[in-house]
């Protein structure tokens, strides 16, 4: 039987996927004032992962349960202190980026391990929409810089 944490860990994933489209797909559009706006929800996606993390003892869930969602918590974390606290214009210095873009695939990667706990048609469709962010990631990076 599927368990609600699993289904919450799928909607989770691809609620993030969704989001970095819509934030790489603004940037390429021009408007990366959107993309601050949906960051914020990014960022109150940490609320379900923490949750989801508190659960995993209980689920007896194994250890690189617990290493998927860490690397999507630690690269918010991150995101939210280079760009909202400390305000850091790290995107023009390569080590940073590659720290950042490495933090950032682990998360996301992982994410896709999370959704597969739902089962197979949540696993596609979190697989497909990673493909899709991976490509726009690379594709708005190389057009704006960002």
């Amino acid at each position: 039987m599927l368990e609600k944490t699993d289904l919450l860990g799928a909607i989770v994933a691809i609620a993030f996927y969704v989001s970095a489209i819509l934030v790489f797909s603004f940037r390429l559009l021009g408007k990366p004032q959107y993309g601050i706006w949906i960051g914020y929800f990014e960022f109150l996606l940490a609320i379900p992962m923490i949750f989801l993390l508190l659960k995993a003892p209980q689920l007896e869930r194994p250890v690189l349960y617990y290493i998927q969602i860490g690397c999507m918590l630690s690269w918010l974390l991150v995101e939210t202190l280079l760009d909202s606290i400390l305000k850091i214009d790290f995107r023009n210095i390569r080590w940073i980026v590659i720290s950042y873009v490495v933090l950032f695939f682990s998360g996301t990667g992982g994410m896709l391990g999370v959704a597969s706990n739902a089962g197979q048609g949540w696993s596609i469709s979190a697989i497909i929409l990673f493909l899709i962010m991976a490509v726009l990631t690379f594709v708005q990076r190389a057009v704006t810089g960002m």
